[in-house]
């Protein structure tokens, strides 16, 4: 069952009236453990709803927020569509990380509070895999994956608070994140002993897509095995 729902902002942090809006998929049963599915530039859209709907198949409660809410509520843009992968590169100018974290943190709270779920994951996807990384360093998070997340190297500084699992798909191919740097992010990734980092050379950003002409088949299902049981090792 899936539906859509709006939870708190953080006290501190009541910049608007308005809430978070999050997208809701549950599985059929208790929970055994929640997964926050952070989306790319693109909204909640029907890859996203897939994502966590596959996820409540399989047992865990899946959450959606919104990233560009503020701003932009309820957009929904497809990749392989040029103007549509304009107007979402255009969002990124307005969109505040910072702000972003909080209401990841947020929505740890409200389910752990409001589902009570004892665990908590997160796994995001390009603006969504740099949000996993800084999920990992600046909230209490059981487990974090980010695929091909942007902007890590430029990160790093805050590596050592990171306390719990982290994983980071790095695409070889990634023309939003150069070959400098992936050497960075291993160079300052590689000897955390919270971290795994995997490489998947000659991949492209996006190739763990649902759906569209960024999927790479093989690629994703290798990077998807990985998460499931990383997931399965640290959720329980």
């Amino acid at each position: 069952m899936s539906q859509k729902i709006t939870i708190p902002q953080l006290a501190a942090d009541q910049g608007t009236a308005d809430g978070i809006p999050v997208y809701i998929a549950r599985p059929q049963g208790e929970p055994h453990a929640a997964i926050i599915v952070v989306p790319e530039i693109f909204g909640i859209n029907p890859g996203i709803r897939k994502k966590c709907d596959d996820w409540a198949a399989k047992g865990y409660l899946a959450a959606a927020p919104e990233i560009f809410w503020r701003f932009a509520p309820g957009i929904e843009l497809d990749a392989d569509v040029e103007k549509e992968m304009n107007e979402a590169l255009a969002l990124i100018a307005k969109f505040d990380a910072d702000l972003c974290v909080k209401d990841i943190e947020a929505l740890i709270k409200y389910l752990r509070a409001e589902e009570q779920v004892g665990k908590v994951g997160l796994v995001g996807f390009c603006l969504g895999g740099r949000m996993a990384y800084l999920a990992a360093a600046r909230t209490d998070i059981d487990a974090s994956v980010g695929y091909y997340g942007v902007m890590i190297d430029q990160m790093l500084n805050e590596s050592h608070a990171i306390a719990n699992p982290l994983m980071l798909h790095i695409a070889g191919n990634d023309g939003f994140v150069p070959a400098e740097a992936q050497q960075a992010m291993h160079e300052g990734l590689d000897d955390n002993q919270h971290v795994t980092l995997h490489d998947y050379p000659g991949l492209d950003h996006g190739f763990a897509a649902e759906m569209g002409q960024r999927r790479n088949e093989e690629g994703a299902n290798l990077a998807d095995g990985r998460t499931d049981a990383f997931f399965e090792e640290h959720l329980g």
